[in-house]
């Protein structure tokens, strides 16, 4: 028998395996389907170590690689069941067997075990054996001469198969997530939001500049979640336990009409590298989290708030950044829209002066106040630091690295930041000469970023043009270069450019 054939009736039971589990799961709109289970328990267990390179080669696109690097193994060890169905038929059903098993272990331990998503696994699997089956039969009674006519007939009749389940799940899937995201639009429409503006001063309008105000479209993302969690606002609650007096929760509504508060904070990911675009600016509308935490009765001893997202992901956030008085907010609106969904609809934290992976929960849905000795949060776990203050930071948006402009009057700017401490004066120099100090975009909070600019009389040649920032207590930004692991980048940000005449 071929054994390429013989092999690719295994990527074909496989091929079948996950657009059936994929198809069924859309049917009956489970949590996370089979894959996406398998596929987050890799992301879960992958060793700290690994997880730096491989942000830094994919960046955000490190979700879909963990999906497409999930469905090549499987592929691949579906190539070898197929080879060895005939000879040695009990590894092709050990290796079917250990798929079913991982795929429902897969989903019953995630967050929101689901059944569904275990009848979806099985039978995903049973579509495998069948496939199998059907094409091992055909190969066996092709004629001996070489024709392959009755399998090629067959394999064509499961790639449509395939390719049509595929689809049609895909389609199942997307048509269901519109759904929910309407819904939940709609849900929302009582929301007190009002269309926010930039205040006054704040976005120095630079041609070229990126603005002062992210758009949520342009927001950054980064989180665990595969697939970002579909939960309504009218099932959500926030329960609140562990060293408290009062355990409380709190639904949606009760949320909301407490009335809200509006702040604009810059949120910034502690894998932003020097110069790095893994933040942003918006205006946050949402309740104080100080003020539940009051009403719940924080008790002596209590250093940490270990927050987590429907998906099971957790966060250790000093309890001091949410009671000092700042702006740390539960928001649920962002610019004046409802929370979009893969920004944490219908509930977040925002809190500044704290890289994300410390504060700003998505979709989160439990508070536990504890302390630090006694709990590690998800990134802590894996090497990252235990509080993650921010850091003083500064970036030349224009010009671009490695551009060319014209000889003559140009403009640096850029944005710096140092969330709530905030920044004083930033100064830029070209060429290693001497220092020469922005112009500052107008601010009335420490919370954010700040927009700055320099004008520039640009000789021709190749210049290196450098930017550091002093923050609000009089401390200059430092030279020396680190790494975002395990607490945040540092280090100046430098460009280099050609001015021609």
């Amino acid at each position: 028998m071929n054994p390429r054939a013989s092999a690719a009736t295994g990527v074909l039971a496989v091929g079948a395996a996950l657009t059936v589990s994929e198809l069924l799961a859309a049917v009956f709109d489970v949590p996370e389907s089979p894959l996406l289970a398998v596929a987050q328990h890799a992301v879960d267990l992958t060793p700290a170590p690994l997880i730096k390179p491989i942000i830094d080669l994919v960046g955000t696109a490190d979700k879909p690689l963990a999906v497409a690097v999930t469905v090549v193994v499987l592929l691949a060890l579906g190539a070898v069941a197929g080879r060895a169905w005939i000879e040695r038929r009990q590894v092709s059903l050990t290796l079917v067997g250990g798929f079913t098993a991982l795929g429902t272990l897969a989903v019953l331990t995630r967050p929101e075990p689901s059944a569904a998503a275990v009848v979806a696994t099985v039978a995903g699997a049973a579509a495998a054996l069948a496939v199998l089956h059907l094409l091992q039969d055909r190969l066996a009674e092709d004629a001996p001469d070489g024709t392959r006519r009755s399998f090629l007939v067959g394999a064509a009749v499961v790639l449509v198969g395939i390719v049509a389940s595929g689809v049609g799940g895909q389609l199942l899937a997307e048509r269901r997530r519109r759904r929910a995201e309407l819904e939940r639009a709609r849900a929302s429409l009582d929301l007190p939001l009002e269309p926010t503006s930039t205040p006054a001063g704040a976005d120095l309008g630079i041609d070229g500049q990126r603005p002062w105000t992210t758009p949520n479209r342009d927001f950054y993302r980064i989180d665990t979640a595969l697939s970002p969690p579909l939960l309504d606002a009218s099932e959500w609650s926030l329960r609140i336990h562990g060293l408290v007096d009062r355990e409380i929760t709190v639904t949606y509504d009760d949320l909301v009409a407490r009335g809200l508060t509006e702040a604009w904070v810059t949120l910034c990911c502690v894998s932003n590298e020097v110069g790095g675009d893994l933040i942003g600016n918006a205006n946050w509308s949402g309740v104080p989290m100080a003020d539940l935490l009051a009403e719940a009765g924080v008790q002596d001893g209590a250093d940490c708030l270990l927050s987590t997202s429907v998906d099971g992901w957790t966060c250790g956030t000093p309890l001091e950044a949410v009671t000092d008085g700042r702006n740390a907010l539960l928001a649920v609106g962002m610019n004046g829209e409802p929370l979009p969904v893969r920004h944490g609809f219908p509930v977040r934290q925002v809190i500044p002066g704290l890289y994300g992976y410390v504060s700003a929960t998505k979709w989160v849905v439990d508070w536990e106040v504890t302390r630090f000795a006694e709990v590690e949060a998800y990134w802590t776990q894996r090497g990252w630091g235990e509080r993650g203050p921010i850091k003083t930071q500064s970036r030349i948006d224009l010009p671009a690295p490695n551009s060319t402009v014209r000889a003559g009057q140009q403009v640096i700017a850029g944005v710096a930041w140092h969330q709530h401490t905030g920044i004083s004066a930033v100064e830029v120099r070209v060429d290693e000469g001497d220092w020469v100090g922005a112009t500052i975009g107008e601010v009335d909070t420490v919370d954010t970023w700040v927009q700055w600019s320099v004008p520039w009389d640009a000789t021709p040649g190749r210049h290196t043009i450098e930017v550091r920032a002093t923050d609000a207590d009089g401390r200059v930004q430092t030279q020396e270069r680190a790494d975002v692991l395990p607490d945040g980048a540092t280090g100046w940000h430098s460009v280099d450019v050609a001015a021609q005449a």
